[in-house]
């Protein structure tokens, strides 16, 4: 069986992550690549994880692109720009590990990437992937008519067979308007085959006060399948293509969290690794949950590959969580 190819489009910036005027660590994050990071540790000889994006020639980006390939992702669709440098974002926590972002993002070399003269190389190279992932904040950093070409780009590829992961990741500061970001939204769900929303960002963005809401409203949009996560209650899936029941995916209180920076990449992660690995709907949400849950006991968008490495290889070769290879395919359906 040929290796399956997934290709995650997003931003990597420098992170500082401390007290102002205090004590702090540099280390690099964005949700995406997040994801990628934690999707490569998962990996196995199953697929291969693609990182596209653009950074600068200086030896910050340098660092960051040597420690992606470290953790086994292929950077070899990430553009390099001689003119801009990465963006920066600041995470203050409070006592409880939630937390607060100051970015410095408006000139990066990512949000320029359509604009970039190796794009259609990247573009041309994105025909032979088999999944693509991006998320909210994947459009919203792009100006505008970049972002109507990397949709109009989407769709041609979805038209192609490729299986489109969605996050919507809701940030109102990077939008002009809540209206803006409603239609650019509404082209994304349109060629979604698996949305990845929380409860929280679709509320404050649509005004949906159930999940009931959120899917009938998803379903409406177009989106073939969707998972709602929703903090301490879990997550939720439904084959929107179908009349099919919610499944509920619960998860296991955690104590202590520390830092809540990418609890949501790492979800998306696990559940992608599960899927690709092909596990159940409801196997693949659990080992969502589990990664997740390790992340959060720790500082920083990215934590050791150590932290991890226990609850992934636990969850691939246990016997406990049942692999099953005919309960995924692209119309998979959800059951109790």
């Amino acid at each position: 069986m040929q290796m399956q190819k997934i290709a995650l489009i997003g931003e990597c910036m420098i992170e500082l992550n401390g007290t102002s005027f205090g004590a702090m660590t540099q280390n690099y994050g964005g949700d995406v690549l997040n994801s990628a990071v934690y999707l490569a540790r998962a990996r196995g000889d199953k697929f291969d994880v693609h990182f596209v994006t653009a950074m600068g020639t200086e030896p910050l980006s340098e660092g960051m692109i040597s420690r992606w390939q470290q953790e086994g992702i292929n950077t070899s669709l990430v553009l390099r720009d001689n003119a801009r440098q990465s963006g920066l974002y600041l995470i203050q926590l409070d006592e409880k590990g939630e937390r607060t972002f100051l970015y410095w993002r408006n000139n990066s070399a990512a949000r320029y990437l359509l604009r970039h003269p190796d794009y259609p190389i990247v573009r041309q190279q994105l025909q032979g992937m088999d999944v693509l992932y991006l998320s909210g904040i994947s459009l919203a950093i792009l100006p505008e008519n970049d972002r109507q070409r990397l949709l109009i780009d989407l769709k041609q590829l979805s038209s192609e067979g490729k299986v489109i992961f969605f996050d919507s990741n809701y940030r109102p500061a990077l939008w002009e308007n809540e209206a803006h970001a409603r239609v650019c939204y509404q082209q994304m769900y349109a060629i979604t085959d698996i949305a990845l929303v929380t409860d929280d960002d679709e509320a404050d963005l649509w005004g949906d006060t159930s999940t009931e809401e959120i899917f009938h409203r998803l379903k409406s949009m177009g989106v073939k399948q969707a998972i709602i996560k929703a903090g301490e209650r879990g997550c939720f899936y439904r084959d929107l293509s179908g009349c099919d029941a919610t499944q509920h995916i619960e998860t296991q209180p955690v104590t202590p969290v520390i830092d809540t920076t990418s609890a949501g990449d790492a979800f998306n992660a696990g559940f992608i690794a599960g899927w690709l690995h092909g596990k159940s709907i409801h196997d693949a949400a659990l080992m969502g949950h589990q990664l997740a849950g390790v992340v959060i006991r720790h500082k920083g968008a990215i934590v050791p590959q150590a932290v991890t490495q226990g609850v992934i290889a636990r969850f691939f070769n246990s016997n406990e969580i049942g692999e099953n290879e005919n309960a995924r395919d692209d119309g998979a359906s959800a059951s109790d």
